[in-house]
């Protein structure tokens, strides 16, 4: 399925082998909806198939970035102590979990520009991207224990790796926001940026990205993510098989030659 001329959700521009997705509910600070679930899903399967597009860049419209699962799209009087409550389970097997894994699985960098407040399941989508630039202004929270439930969409995989677990369960225990620089202080982000400068830096990335050797970015991705979990001997393993794919790709060659003649690769993704 291609990519509509526009969407109710969201905004979709792409330059470039870049393709940028907007989220764009800004009066409700792009918290999410079934609408958008099922919107920004389509765009992700798009790019996950086109290989014209090597590099996705994740923001929002507005004043803020993300502020997770819109409350008032659910069904649910929490003043009626008799009223059934919403079915989270089902919320994230169906629509949150799988964005989650589609972004961790994506052969493709996946950069993300923090435009405002990332709070709830809007925080840890940003922290599942690949690279993280945040403007000043920008807020994360991990807003769940406010109202008694658990992060979510990888919160609790991603706080403890990037932070440490001190760190991790305060964040997560107490539900304050930090600023952006502190995230970045902090590990949780690469760069806080000022605002005006925001979408110049992250377009300055994912164009980057998108100029490089799209099989080996993927191939890197993937080793990371493994070697979280591997001990030493088995991500050495892991690492020879992946280089054994890496070298035979035509960006190796090409940037192999490139070197030797002393100019700028041209790297094509494959």
């Amino acid at each position: 399925m291609g990519l509509r001329d526009s969407y109710e959700t969201i905004l979709v521009d792409r330059s470039e082998g870049v393709l940028r997705l907007t989220l764009n509910r800004p009066e409700k600070l792009n918290s999410f909806t079934n609408k958008m679930h099922e919107e920004v899903r389509a765009v992700f399967d798009h790019v996950a198939e086109d290989a014209e597009i090597r590099c996705l860049l994740l923001t929002g419209a507005g004043r803020g970035f993300c502020t997770g699962q819109d409350l008032s799209d659910r069904k649910f009087d929490a003043s009626d102590p008799n009223a059934t409550p919403p079915d989270l389970r089902a919320s994230l097997d169906e629509r949150y979990n799988p964005l989650i894994r589609r972004i961790a699985g994506m052969e493709k960098p996946v950069v993300c520009a923090v435009n405002g407040a990332a709070a709830g399941a809007g925080a840890n989508l940003a922290l599942a991207c690949d690279i993280v630039i945040a403007a000043e202004s920008a807020k994360f929270i991990q807003s769940f224990s406010k109202i008694g439930l658990v992060p979510d969409s990888g919160g609790t995989w991603s706080l403890p790796r990037l932070v440490g677990m001190a760190r991790a369960k305060g964040l997560a225990l107490l539900g304050d926001a930090i600023d952006a620089q502190t995230a970045a202080d902090w590990g949780l982000i690469w760069r806080a940026v000022a605002d005006a400068d925001l979408m110049t830096e992250a377009d300055a990335i994912a164009h980057r990205l998108a100029a490089g050797p799209t099989r080996g970015l993927g191939l890197i991705k993937q080793a990371m993510a493994r070697g979280l979990d591997n001990n030493l001997s088995s991500q050495l393993d892991l690492e020879r098989d992946f280089q054994e794919i890496a070298s035979h790709t035509e960006d190796y060659r090409e940037g192999v030659a490139a070197f030797m003649e002393k100019r700028k690769p041209a790297f094509k993704g494959r």
